[in-house]
């Protein structure tokens, strides 16, 4: 399955229900994911400009979108963001592909 990589902040107010009942937030997460039948790989609460960076596989990227959407809905987090991630195998193809592709681009103005 695809490979997601999902960067998120908590807002004030996640932040806050967070504080007032402090609790691993991995097990509502993976529930949630359950439901598109999504697998959370890895999750991680960081420090710096993202709080939770979560690696997850999907069958479909709409489903890690829609995710986000509905956890960005509740207000709880800010500033989603969802990245498909690839395996260097599965980049090394893609590469390829695009090397066979260049000869048939025409830049603008070219």
């Amino acid at each position: 399955m695809p490979l997601f990589i999902t960067y998120a902040s908590y807002s004030t107010s996640g932040l806050q229900g967070l504080l007032s009942k402090p609790e691993d937030r991995g097990v509502a997460i993976q529930a949630l994911m359950d439901k598109v039948g999504a697998k959370v790989v890895a999750l991680y609460f960081t420090t710096g400009s993202n709080d939770v960076v979560m690696i997850s596989e999907a069958a479909d990227g709409t489903d890690t979108v829609a995710l986000g959407m509905a956890v960005a809905a509740s207000g709880a987090v800010q500033d989603v963001e969802t990245v498909r991630a690839w395996t260097s195998a599965e980049f090394g193809d893609i590469a390829s592909k695009a090397a066979s592709l260049t000869s048939g681009y025409t830049p603008p103005g070219g």
